[in-house]
């Protein structure tokens, strides 16, 4: 693969929305990281028992919807073993479109983020065809062309297949109709599993699409765990300079957590060799770099830098990263658009 195009700026990615201000993955979200400077949207997507693509974090929905409120319509919790582990709650897969598009989204960590509880109740649920139609209208608002990207992430592919849903299948076919949108020009899709990202391709389903392998801080990915069980290789061997040479064989970019660029500290965060040394080998792969996610809570940043998020970012961006999540997209916008972190 040839050496990528890198833009001047790291591409801004509002994650799930605006999360920092408004419950996540809701139109309102979504349209505030716009008008937040966001020049792209990430939407993670789960199945329903009828195959739509259900816009939530995970197919656990006792958290950032109101189901567990409203029992009489949906029964009660399940127990069931998820990748995350054995968990009781109610799960998208159990409940056609129909039935969960009457749901309304609530704050899914309110106990960090009370002011967004203030929505509870407010927002409807999403598909995935709606905000790509919604990304539609939103390149002619105002009259201007802004092009706002997608990053569509697929979550739990292998566990899924192994409840007999086909992540790209169903990709496929809930954007029929819709691949020739300029909604989707630029589009990215991520995964945590290379397994699925190979299988679009191979497919080629969203033909022109760019592919990024999400690498966690700890663990394995769960499709070699399943096939592999505990001699899977870990995130950390995808990192090697032989492992990212195997990944830019099957993936355009790389988006490793921000906990591995080793931003930890003032000293770190001015100068931050290791994170830049992942980066420049992961460019020399020719692969880009995202990384994730930027969150403006002490809960969320190195204990040295609690109270400075805008410092740690600064970190973060000296990497040279070619994009960044973000939950607060007009704060890390302003800190983008600084010359001090260059």
């Amino acid at each position: 693969m040839n050496a990528p195009n890198r833009p001047t700026s790291p591409l801004l990615i509002g994650h799930r929305g605006a999360p920092a201000y408004v419950p996540e993955h809701t139109t309102e979200g979504y349209r505030l990281a716009l008008r937040q400077g966001a020049d792209a949207l990430e939407p993670d997507v789960v199945p329903t028992s009828d195959g739509v693509l259900l816009i939530r974090h995970e197919p656990m929905l006792g958290t950032s919807t109101d189901i567990g409120a409203r029992s009489v319509e949906f029964g009660p919790a399940r127990e069931a073993s998820t990748p995350e582990g054995v968990v009781t709650d109610w799960f998208a897969h159990d409940y056609t479109w129909e039935q969960l598009r009457s749901l309304r989204a609530v704050e899914r960590i309110p106990s960090i983020r009370p002011a967004n509880a203030a929505y509870d109740g407010e927002f409807p649920l999403l598909r995935l065809r709606e905000l790509v139609e919604f990304v539609a209208g939103e390149q002619t608002a105002d009259g201007r062309r802004r092009r706002p990207r997608l990053v569509i992430e697929l979550k739990h592919a292998s566990w899924f297949r192994s409840l007999g849903f086909d992540l790209a299948e169903l990709l496929e076919r809930e954007l029929d109709g819709l691949w020739g949108s300029p909604a989707l020009d630029g589009l990215v899709i991520e995964s945590f599993e290379g397994e699925v990202l190979r299988d679009v391709r191979r497919r080629g389903v969203a033909a022109g699409a760019s592919l990024v392998y999400l690498v966690d801080s700890e663990g394995a990915p769960h499709d070699r765990t399943a096939r592999e069980g505990a001699a899977a290789r870990d995130y950390a061997s995808d990192l090697t300079d032989s492992g990212l040479d195997a990944v830019a064989e099957w993936a355009d970019g790389i988006s490793p957590s921000h906990l591995l660029l080793g931003v930890t500290d003032e000293a770190s965060a001015a100068h931050p060799h290791a994170g830049r040394a992942l980066v420049e080998r992961a460019h020399a792969s020719g692969l880009q770099v995202f990384t994730w996610t930027l969150r403006p809570e002490d809960n969320f940043l190195p204990p040295a830098l609690a109270g400075r998020p805008e410092e740690y970012w600064r970190g973060i961006l000296r990497t040279g990263v070619d994009g960044v999540f973000a939950d607060a997209p007009e704060r890390v916008r302003a800190v983008i658009d600084e010359a001090i972190w260059r």
